[in-house]
């Protein structure tokens, strides 16, 4: 082993986290040979992961989930960071950026439900909790009798809440009990084209500096090309909305043979007021698909949409 290892991973602490971190480790011991001693992971604590008191637009958005790691990444403590795509502001901390995408996973949400297997059959007035302002927004627009409470914590903490009476139901994202193996949990399993998830759910991202070619190198065999097109067009629909945690939007982005086809969504957090639209283009332009669809909805929604409820 020379002196240039390990290489250090930065992540959360999370059982969700460590299981993402650790199949980042897995791929790139594959993908180089080189032995698990070659990587170490780096458990940082995150202010999203300390705040649980509060919704993430009270207090600052996506990067409460970041910021400490892409220090870590800056200062050089860490050599990649490896995050839930849905958790990236649009805009990265200078000499940082999203290097590859592992693979994507299931896009869908699914519905955990106590009191009912389905939303649809939850009675009037019960209780679902999510942190999401974009599932609120949908559960409202869905079923405007429903109780709708902020739940935050991991998906342990989420369920433990849910066996407690805290709530009737919640939503988790399929991808993460996947990864956890905890797919069985789920009651409900929500169609994308009705229910829309997050830019970026569902997919793993290796952040790490700009210009440092040995970890370009290192991490290049893991970055999923069409996972790649699709993400870089949900980020640039979110980015076109000025998109944070504030908000709540949706994007889905599908290969189509030679193209990529986008499918994007705002709303009001009461659910009350939508705009939905698609647009599809090369793949090799992703990014201005992605763009224009979001200057599209944001032509037709009006210049105030966001204002007064945005944060």
């Amino acid at each position: 082993m020379t002196e240039a290892y390990p290489i250090r991973i930065g992540t959360r602490g999370s059982k969700l986290a460590l299981a993402q971190a650790q199949e980042v480790r897995a791929r790139l011991m594959k993908a180089h040979a080189l032995p698990r001693d070659a990587f170490a992971i780096e458990v940082m604590s995150t202010a999203g992961d300390r705040i649980q008191d509060r919704a993430l637009s009270e207090v600052g958005g996506k990067g409460l989930f970041t910021q400490e790691i892409e220090d870590g990444l800056n200062d050089g403590r860490l050599d990649i960071a490896v995050h839930s795509s849905k958790d990236m502001a649009t805009t990265l901390p200078h000499g940082l950026h999203i290097g590859a995408y592992l693979q994507r996973e299931d896009v869908r949400d699914v519905f955990i439900g106590r009191l009912a297997p389905s939303l649809q059959e939850l009675p009037p007035g019960a209780v679902v909790g999510s942190a999401s302002l974009r599932r609120q927004a949908l559960i409202r627009r869905m079923r405007p009798d429903l109780n709708v409470i902020i739940f935050r914590g991991n998906v342990q903490t989420r369920l433990a809440k849910l066996d407690n009476g805290a709530a009737d139901g919640t939503l988790l994202a399929m991808a993460g009990l996947n990864r956890l193996g905890m797919a069985d949990v789920a009651t409900q399993v929500l169609d994308p084209e009705t229910f829309p998830p997050a830019p970026g759910q569902g997919a793993i991202c290796i952040e790490c500096r700009i210009a440092d070619e040995r970890i370009e190198r290192l991490i290049a065999p893991l970055d999923h090309a069409p996972t790649h097109a699709a993400l870089t067009a949900e980020r640039a629909f979110l980015r076109r909305l000025d998109g944070s945690c504030r908000t709540p939007i949706a994007a889905l982005a599908r290969l189509e043979g030679d193209g990529l086809g986008l499918h994007g969504m705002i709303l009001t957090p009461d659910g009350t007021r939508m705009f939905e639209g698609r647009m599809s283009g090369p793949v090799a332009e992703a990014a201005l698909v992605g763009d224009a669809l979001g200057a599209a909805l944001l032509d037709r929604a009006g210049p105030d949409f966001f204002s007064g409820w945005g944060g």
